[in-house]
């Protein structure tokens, strides 16, 4: 990118750092500089043809000298990393034009790159709930932490011999036949035979992934959609093919179109308080979706994870209700509703896939623990489990709009008002990876909207989740990092 325009973020990144905002690292003061700009180049925090800070800022804020930053520079230009312009400053050079990768230079910090598994990487490093606007699951007081002690009480007292036995590769045959009654509820016409239990339902995509598609392959996936399962299917080499949301869900007219021209095998969607956006699927939508995936013969895997954060009353549509299992191969799980580590999903669809599924499970990881599944099915069966879910939504409701209104008064645009659920999707006018990268290094997760793209496109939006949004510190800085980078 050939430009001479300063970029109102590149002025920022220092302010926005550490609260201390003084360097650290090995060697000398010109040492550290150069490490951290090259840190927060790999970061992509100054990307290709920004313009880096000018020397009298720089050190300014990074309490140096001049010279420091002068001698620093220098060092980046002859690295081949920065591009010095005769009376605009010092920029970022393109890839391309770095140095060799043979030239002997300092090595920076060892960063993970914003990518599909940055998100997920992120909310396992240990960082606070209520410092995490970004984090996919309930936080501390509110997931199921109390059922999970009974369980594991009720485990402990089971006899030795009842759980010295290899698991079943299918399941615990008990929460099979409990998912079985609870697919009943939702219309959906199962039997234990068509039920797999899994590691979570992203286990249950890599085993689809596994036994349907090969390098090459096209898969029609909802953009925006969760970054965990686009990156189990990037690295299959699959073609992920993008089917356009509007704020009613996804176009329906785009996807006949996808399906005519991509020729593709499968359709991916999160049909029930979508991830990120908190929509809903009509009815309508759904018979479209139906008949079009019939016409191409597109197996469709619907996702619906997060089907127990919608209050009964709040009417939606489910692919798998209307077409039984015959082409729909469904997605459960109950690890969002519960604590985040206790991984229990499924996959309910015909009985020839299950058993297919059942059999790819076994030889890619025998079987899932069946603690967990016992732990599970006593929550279903003695009713804690349903009250649970009742008061998840009664203060997700009382959060829900106060938190909009909040996020609104920062600037934030949100997509849609969901129904229910806790995830918001906002437009903040920036670039989301520059914010979300300016964020981790002040503590906080945040979740660029870049992670929910099936090609990592760059993003204004980013995710929010109302139930780790209340934190009053977050919030400014927030706000004020926004209206820095506006500027």
């Amino acid at each position: 990118m050939n430009t001479t325009s300063p970029d109102p973020a590149s002025s920022q990144h220092l302010k926005s750092s550490d609260p201390a905002s003084a360097l650290s690292g090995q060697g000398t003061l010109v040492d550290q500089l150069v490490q951290w700009a090259e840190l927060r180049m790999s970061q992509q925090v100054f990307r290709p043809g920004m313009r880096m800070p000018s020397v009298r800022q720089l050190a300014t804020e990074r309490g140096v000298s001049r010279f420091t930053v002068v001698e620093a520079y220098e060092r980046l230009v002859a690295r081949g990393r920065l591009q010095a312009r005769r009376g605009a400053g010092f920029f970022v050079r393109e890839p391309e034009q770095a140095a060799s990768p043979k030239r002997a230079r300092a090595t920076p910090a060892r960063v993970q790159p914003i990518d599909m598994g940055w998100l997920v990487r992120n909310m396992q490093s240990g960082i606070a709930a209520d410092k995490a606007p970004g984090f996919g699951y309930l936080p501390p007081d509110l997931c199921g932490g109390e059922l999970i002690k009974g369980g594991l009480r009720s485990v402990a007292a089971t006899a030795g011999l009842q759980l010295s036995h290899a698991a079943l590769a299918q399941g615990y045959a008990p929460l099979r036949e409990q998912i079985v009654r609870r697919l009943a509820e939702l219309e959906i016409s199962a039997s234990p035979a068509q039920i797999l239990t899994t590691s979570g339902a992203t286990q249950a995509v890599d085993l689809i992934a596994r036994k349907f598609l090969r390098p090459g392959d096209s898969v029609i996936v909802g953009n925006p959609a969760w970054s965990a399962q686009l990156g189990t299917l990037s690295m299959m080499g699959v073609n992920l093919v993008s089917l356009p949301y509007t704020p009613q869900g996804p176009d329906v007219a785009a996807l006949a179109e996808l399906a005519a021209s991509c020729q593709p095998k499968m359709l991916l969607l999160n049909t029930v308080l979508h991830n990120p956006t908190g929509l809903l699927l009509t009815p309508a939508a759904a018979y479209q979706i139906l008949r079009v995936a019939e016409a191409h013969d597109l197996i469709v895997v619907e996702d619906d994870i997060y089907a127990d954060f919608l209050p009964s009353g709040i009417p939606t549509a489910r692919l798998a209700s209307l077409d039984q299992l015959k082409r729909v191969i469904y997605l459960g799980s109950f690890s969002k509703m519960l604590v985040p580590n206790v991984r229990v999903g499924y996959l309910a669809a015909s009985a020839e896939i299950a058993e297919t599924l059942g059999n790819q499970k076994l030889l890619t990881s025998l079987a899932t623990p069946e603690i967990n599944e016992r732990i599970v099915h006593r929550a279903l069966t003695e009713g804690s489990y349903r009250k649970h879910c009742q008061r998840v939504h009664a203060a997700l409701d009382e959060l829900r709009e106060p938190t909009f209104a909040r996020l609104e008064s920062l600037g934030l645009t949100p997509y849609c008002r969901p129904q229910a659920g806790f995830h918001g999707w906002f437009d903040t006018g920036v670039d989301t990876i520059a914010l979300a990268a300016l964020a981790l290094e002040a503590g906080y997760l945040l979740a660029p909207g870049a992670l929910f793209s099936p090609q990592q496109s760059p993003s204004t939006f980013m995710r929010m989740n109302i139930a780790t949004s209340q934190n009053p510190a977050v919030l400014k800085w927030l706000e004020t990092t926004l209206n820095q980078l506006r500027r």
